[in-house]
Parts: C-alpha cells; structure tokens; sequence
C-alpha cells in the first residue's frame, strides 16, 4: 500500500532580505495510512514550516510531496487550494469556528466548496453525521459561545471530517484546553483513528504526544527522531484515573 504522505528531500528557504533562513533541511517522510503521528521541536525547529508544507499551506523550495500519490510540490495556488478542500482536514488551536452561525452550520461550511455538488439535504446530512462522530449530535443548533472549549474543538474536528479528507492535520489542538478537555479530545482523535482516518499533529507537550502512535522530532529543520510511541497512553484509561483523583480530593476530610 502506498504511503499517505511521501517526503523526499524536503528543503524550505524564506529569503529575507540578505540573509536566508533555513526553516526545513533535507527531510524526507514517509506516513501510511491509518497513522497517528507528531511532530514535536523546539520554537524554530521548523515544525510549523513542516505543517504548512504538508497542509500545503506552503510549498517547498526543493524536494518532492507526494499526498495520497499525488505530486503537490508545484501545484499552482488554485490547485493547492483544491487539493486541500478535498484531501486535508484541518483542526487548530484556535478553533476558528464562525461565532454567529451554529454548530451544525460551521461544519456545513467546507460543503459549499467542494467540487462534488451536493444538494443541501446532503450537506446537511453529512454535518449531522460529523457531529455524531464527535458526540455532539444533540448540539447542532448550539452557538459557539453557548459551547465549552473542549465542544468547540469538537466542533473544529466534525468540521474536518465532513469532506471525508485523506487525513487530519491538527495544529497544537489542546493548546487552549484545561487537563481534563485535553485528554478528551485525545480521545476523540484515538477513536477516529482506530477508525483508519489518518492524524498527523503538531505539539509541544510530550504528554499529548503520548496519545499518538509514533514521535517525530525536529531540530533545526532536520528530522533528529523517528520512533514509535513504547508506552502509549489511552484516553479512556486516563480519564479514568482523574476522575478516581478528583474523587479522592473531593472525599478527603
């Protein structure tokens, strides 16, 4: 089976002013579909440059991409653009989710441009279902600020899935999120690729990347570590034991 995501040496350079910085060194990647992956470093490791290129929010300067067998290193910006809409579902910390429209409307909005035409029955039924996904089914006609953090970024994730993408790029997805919403929407992410759908994730936090099946680091653009994850953490499990603590605080004299 040919890999999802296919990097061979990868060079990215911004030139500014006189000097050129070197943000991505001669990387090359390769991701099978059903992965769970993140990429970690430092601020300046060159992670973000790597997220964008694969998110092709960016091209390369030099080297060849190839997602779900397609060559995007030189695509021009429309055809980045549908390629995006088409085979990336993006979630970020922010959320970005419009503030005067309802859940189930926020995750409609990538339907409106995809090339497959879908009457709006169709689009509203797929919403529903991406909903469900996440378990927020019953929260369709809710408002993003009558929404938690933690149901926001589900959300953000329903949004993602409704075009049914190759796979999921998810920026720092738990940056905004208390302990406890983190490791849920751990969970969601563990569900859906247990499901097959494929998750490539940008964080700092080594307990998060915990989650995942395999660590990459970067470190002044280059790849330094690629290993699987030994220990991995399940969600369940660690909700499971804080809520055994918060139970022990509450019962404590």
């Amino acid at each position: 089976m040919s890999p999802i995501i296919q990097l061979e040496n990868i060079h990215k350079v911004y030139h500014t002013g006189e000097v050129d910085v070197h943000a991505v060194r001669d990387v090359s990647l390769q991701v099978a579909k059903g992965e769970f992956m993140a990429i970690m470093g430092a601020s300046g490791s060159g992670k973000s440059t790597m997220m964008n290129i694969l998110g092709c929010l960016d091209r390369p300067t030099q080297g060849r991409y190839l997602l779900d067998e397609v060559d995007v290193s030189r695509l021009d910006r429309d055809e980045l653009a549908s390629i995006r809409n088409q085979k990336i579902g993006f979630v970020f910390q922010g959320f970005n989710l419009l503030s005067r429209t309802t859940a189930l409307e926020n995750v409609e909005l990538p339907l409106m441009y995809t090339h497959k035409h879908l009457t709006a029955h169709e689009q509203r039924k797929r919403a529903v279902q991406a909903l469900g996904v996440v378990g927020l089914g019953s929260r369709a006609d809710h408002h993003p600020n009558q929404l938690s953090g933690g149901q926001q970024q589900r959300v953000a994730i329903a949004r993602a899935l409704v075009n049914q993408p190759a796979m999921l790029l998810a920026d720092e997805p738990t940056g905004n999120l208390d302990t406890q919403t983190s490791i849920e929407i751990m969970g969601v992410f563990q569900k859906l690729n247990d499901e097959g759908i494929t998750v490539v994730m940008v964080t700092h936090e080594l307990d998060i990347a915990s989650y995942t099946k395999r660590n990459v680091i970067m470190r002044d653009g280059r790849i330094v570590s690629d290993v699987a994850v030994a220990s991995r953490l399940s969600a369940t499990e660690e909700l499971r034991k804080l809520k055994e603590a918060q139970q022990a605080v509450q019962l404590a004299p």
